[in-house]
């Protein structure tokens, strides 16, 4: 049989006490074991949600202006924050039903206005923790320069970063600065990728302010839950034999199997290769990565249609015997759909909630099990690129425009 776990309220004790052996520790032997603010930054997700909530809400009648008569919206940032967009970008098209895209911000340098909706007016969203990598600033500039039909929102969880005091008085622009809590200290974004997240949701729920606390409320106890029962089963899976890791995800889960994707790589120093695919799209290629090395990470979608296809895919992994294992996050799954070296994460209430606003919850796990890995591994969670391969925040490099170019 599957390893079983849930989410339900009940199985808090034994893994609060999983948590307690680390937090127990003094920070001294916290920051020598180098997990003192990763550790922190993905516990403090639940209320840090709450904190946005109001944020958002205090903004909403300056933001409506913004958002009324758009007819674009692009999300943008780099790395973590570009799935960040990804993860809300369904969501948004939806409730303003308006044509939406997510670019990354090395996109807009490189291709400019031609890579963006050509319809006026729109609106750009820029995603940015820190606001100090290179492209941050310059991709706004640019646009400025070229777009005038383009409205800007800045959300950034770095109130003193450039993108936030360099556009802090202009009239085109608007900046919303998070908690300072979620300017995340570890090299890695855990709470600044959720929060940010969830900010931006707040752009198709400005006419509805109760409605967007609420959903903010009931994302936050669901975090606290997971965070409370997962900890000792995701540790577990997080020691198996494995050199790979694939994450599947549909719609907007998909930006989550990204961002969980990238949190493997970067906090196992590229030790373990991960990637994300959907379900559908890895019949077509890269299933030819599913090694016997390798755990699959399964996003599982409450939309009976939706899941119809990814349980058709995970038994077909199973059938032909790929993969050491897989973890498989949702509500109500089919003890069928797991083979005895497969582990299920149960948590409720994912049908009333809906796909769109669930990959919040699913980055959760993967942080978890990234964090867990990186210290099997022998790495500090707090900075596991000890070579300087990647850092906190992307060094400077050379910004070209078309009259500078060579």
């Amino acid at each position: 049989m599957p390893e079983v776990t849930t989410t339900a309220p009940c199985a808090v004790d034994g893994a609060t006490l999983h948590v307690n052996d680390l937090l127990s520790e003094s920070r001294e032997e916290q920051e020598r074991g180098g997990y003192f603010h990763t550790l922190r930054e993905i516990l403090q997700q639940p209320s840090t949600w709450l904190d946005t909530a109001e944020r958002m809400t205090a903004r909403a009648a300056e933001l409506s202006p913004w958002v009324e008569g758009i007819r674009s919206l692009v999300l943008t940032g780099s790395g973590s924050s570009e799935y960040a967009g990804a993860c809300v970008r369904l969501v948004l098209q939806n409730a303003l039903s308006v044509a939406t895209q997510t670019l990354g911000g090395g996109v807009l340098l490189t291709h400019g206005a031609r890579a963006i909706p050509p319809e006026r007016p729109g609106l750009m969203i820029s995603l940015a923790r820190s606001g100090d990598s290179p492209e941050s600033v310059a991709a706004v500039s640019l646009m400025l320069d070229v777009e005038p039909g383009i409205r800007h929102l800045v959300i950034t969880c770095n109130r003193q970063g450039r993108l936030a005091i360099t556009y802090r008085d202009d009239p085109r622009v608007q900046v919303i600065a998070l908690d300072e809590r979620t300017n995340d200290r570890s090299l890695v974004m855990t709470s600044s990728f959720t929060n940010m997240v969830l900010a931006a949701r707040a752009l198709g729920l400005l006419q509805a302010p109760d409605r967007y606390r609420a959903l903010c409320r009931d994302l936050s106890e669901r975090a606290g839950r997971l965070l409370g029962t997962s900890f000792p089963v995701l540790a577990r899976v997080a020691e198996k034999d494995f050199n790979r890791v694939l994450f599947l995800g549909s719609g907007s889960r998909f930006g989550a199997a990204r961002e969980s994707a990238l949190k493997m790589l970067e906090m196992t120093a590229g030790r373990v290769i991960a990637i994300s695919e959907t379900y559908l799209g890895l019949r077509h290629g890269p299933m030819s990565l599913v090694h016997s090395d390798t755990w699959v990470v399964c996003f599982l979608s409450s939309d009976p249609q939706i899941r119809g296809y990814e349980s058709d895919l995970i038994r077909e992994l199973s059938r032909k015997q790929l993969g050491l294992g897989k973890l498989i996050f949702g509500e109500h799954i089919p003890h069928d759909l797991a083979g005895p070296a497969d582990v299920l994460v149960e948590s409720t209430g994912s049908a009333s909630l809906g796909d769109e606003d669930w990959p919040v919850l699913d980055v959760i796990v993967g942080q978890i099990l990234a964090f867990f890995r990186c210290r099997k591994e022998g790495l500090q969670p707090d900075s596991p690129s000890s070579d300087g391969v990647i850092q906190r925040v992307v060094q400077n490099f050379a910004l070209h425009r078309t009259e500078t170019a060579p």
